[in-house]
């Protein structure tokens, strides 16, 4: 009986994470986290343990779009680096590091490109946006730093119609990889130069 629960809540798992990683390559949804309530909502799930971890879900997000997505996401992700690649050249000043689906090699339709900025003065990146003529919106974000959650500044802007969101950290964060709340593991992070590795520059 208990193999056949164990099994039962392993099929239950994989079919959660094939759920979300639908909705995040459909929907638009770019959170791990709020993909992983709403397929649990779906499937009445309440049970925090039964529950995909946000790697499973990403298995998931991979072969789907390997089965469903196979001819424009490659496309897209292409664009996406290329765009990220641009807006890096441009805010070389900042130290900017690509992170998120763009990196990883998940983005899709609706993804935006994330780039994490360093600089001690987030008034500097403003009026660097603004001499560059660039319309953007302000805003935060909350960043998990080991058993706390700080408030850190983003700025969003198009590119080429698509969304680049900055997320501005303090120098000394170049060193470690605070995460996005609800993310399972700290970020990774790629710079200029490999980024264009990717693009094959």
């Amino acid at each position: 009986m208990a193999r056949f629960r164990s099994r039962h809540d392993a099929n239950l798992r994989r079919r959660l994470a094939y759920i979300a990683a639908r909705m995040m390559a459909e929907d638009g949804i770019a959170d791990f986290g709020t993909a992983k309530m709403k397929a649990a909502r779906q499937e009445g799930v309440s049970h925090g343990t039964l529950l995909p971890d946000n790697q499973e879900i990403e298995e998931a997000l991979r072969e789907y779009q390997g089965l469903y997505q196979s001819e424009e996401q490659p496309a897209r992700l292409r664009r996406l680096r290329e765009i990220a690649v641009r807006a890096m050249r441009e805010l070389e000043a900042f130290r900017p590091a690509l992170v998120g689906s763009v990196l990883s090699g998940t983005a899709g339709q609706h993804s935006d490109v994330n780039l994490h900025l360093f600089t001690d003065d987030p008034k500097a990146l403003a009026m660097f946006l603004l001499n560059k003529h660039y319309r953007f919106e302000e805003g935060s974000k909350r960043l998990r730093r080991g058993d706390r959650v700080d408030e850190v500044p983003q700025f969003s802007l198009e590119i080429e119609d698509v969304i680049v969101t900055l997320t501005v950290l303090h120098p000394g964060d170049e060193r470690s990889a605070p995460r996005v709340r609800g993310e399972a593991q700290a970020p990774l992070r790629a710079r200029l130069a490999e980024v264009e590795a990717m693009l094959g520059r």
